[in-house]
């Protein structure tokens, strides 16, 4: 069988035997897409099925997760835990805690976080997790009620050895925190290692929160650097207005650009002065109110809440908020507006429609396996540090982080060089270098 028909016949299979995982296969279709030629390079690849094993997960996990209640009223969610591939080392990757979590959600998320991690260069397999529990609007006490029950559980599949997961979306500081103080209760062990996103003052490293806004404007630096710009002067669009965009608006700002505009689920927000950081994080991070409560402290910004963020004129876009946020017409509208870099901050937050679209007219495009890489390297060297009882400077941290994002970046670019010709399809560059990495460790690893 010719690799064409083969990788369609992988993507017949896929939708055959897990129809409703909508996610999971738009994740599958962008890397089976990019592989072909590596898989004419590599007939033995398709051989030994490597691309059928790389989609199917090693495990996964759904369990029942009761708690109790400020009412006293018992509530039930559902938890899971997709270990996915760990060829390269130890699952790792998130858990987030949000109400549309399903199977196949995770699933994507946990495909992807395969490639993502074998770009990094570092010893960890792919995996993700998380529940429909919502903690918005619960009390602190409901919130490690509900982390305790949920660690309860899946203490048994966890270990520094073994699966090392993270926070995500609804998952923060907070939440690692009583997951960690569940699993040492339960383990009687401080094994700092099974968890990362700690504070860094018991375990923690510098950055870590940073780590993703950061990487994914290291990353945008580097494809304008190959085209003999930067962000000095440059106007940029953050999309979401959580964690992973406040410190891509800071690491943007830092490096001389001016973000004029964020969002949130409510609306977005346009700030011609450049986003008052502080003042984003009052809002966000200790009211937690809307972003709309920005406008009404800064009467020279303004809230809208119809249209897109998206529409506001920029120069290099940055979407960080959740999966497939980004439209074929926004990809359009940004386009039109002169933009010149997109980089992906969010997971899979561009549909195969808006890729397309940067791509037919080349605009630089970081996928976000490449270009939001930062935060689980980061949560690597936190492994690191937790292995040698060592605790880095906030400096050294940020430098390691820098070196990892020029490193993905130029290994994006030499394989799609290798592989497809042109050195700007980090599409290809991202799905192949990754996929090569774990295939040459599975093949020589047997069939397991």
């Amino acid at each position: 069988m010719d690799v064409s028909a083969y990788l369609e016949a992988v993507y017949g299979n896929l939708h055959r035997r897990d129809p409703a995982e909508t996610e999971f296969h738009q994740a599958a279709h962008e890397v089976l897409q990019a592989i072909g030629p590596v898989l004419k390079a590599h007939p033995e690849y398709q051989h030994a099925r490597i691309v059928e094993r790389l989609c199917e997960p090693e495990r996964q996990l759904m369990f029942r997760v009761p708690w109790v209640d400020d009412q006293g009223t018992v509530q039930v969610n559902r938890g899971f835990r997709v270990e996915f591939n760990s060829a390269l080392g130890p699952y790792k990757g998130g858990l987030r805690f949000h109400p549309s979590v399903n199977l196949g959600i995770v699933k994507f998320l946990g495909f992807e976080q395969i490639f993502k991690n074998a770009l990094t260069g570092m010893a960890i397999g792919g995996g993700k997790g998380g529940s429909d529990f919502d903690p918005k609007g619960r009390s602190d006490g409901e919130v490690m009620r509900f982390c305790q029950a949920f660690m309860t559980e899946l203490y048994r599949h966890l270990g520094e050895h073994t699966d090392v997961p993270a926070g995500d979306i609804g998952v923060g500081g907070r939440e690692i925190g009583y997951l960690f103080g569940q699993y040492k209760r339960i383990t009687n062990r401080h094994e700092s290692g099974v968890l990362t996103g700690k504070p860094v003052g018991w375990g923690g490293s510098h950055v870590r929160t940073e780590a993703t806004g950061y990487g994914a404007v290291f990353f945008a630096q580097e494809m304008l650097a190959t085209r003999g710009q930067d962000f000095d002067g440059r106007r940029a669009v953050v999309s979401g207005s959580g964690n992973v965009a406040i410190y891509a608006i800071e690491k943007v700002h830092a490096l001389g650009g001016r973000v004029v505009a964020c969002s949130d689920s409510s609306g977005y927000l346009v700030d011609e002065d450049g986003i008052d950081l502080e003042l984003l994080k009052e809002i966000k991070e200790v009211r937690r109110e809307r972003i709309s409560a920005y406008a009404e402290v800064k009467t020279a910004a303004r809230f809208s809440a119809r249209g897109s963020v998206f529409d506001v004129p920029c120069q290099v876009a940055l979407p960080c908020a959740t999966q497939n946020e980004l439209h074929q017409q926004d990809a359009t509208a940004l386009t039109k507006n002169g933009v010149l870099a997109v980089a992906e901050g969010a997971n899979m937050p561009c549909t195969p429609e808006a890729v397309e679209v940067f791509r037919g007219a080349r605009i630089l495009f970081g996928p976000g396996k490449a270009a939001n890489a930062g935060g689980v390297a980061t949560s690597a060297l936190e492994m690191q540090q937790n292995a040698s009882r060592e605790s880095w400077s906030f400096e050294r941290a940020e430098d390691q982080l820098a070196t990892i994002m020029r490193q993905v970046h130029a290994q994006c670019r030499a394989t799609a060089e290798t592989y497809g010709g042109d050195a700007d399809d980090y599409v290809l560059g991202a799905n192949a270098a990754g996929f090569l990495r774990v295939a040459e460790a599975m093949t020589a690893q047997g069939v397991v």
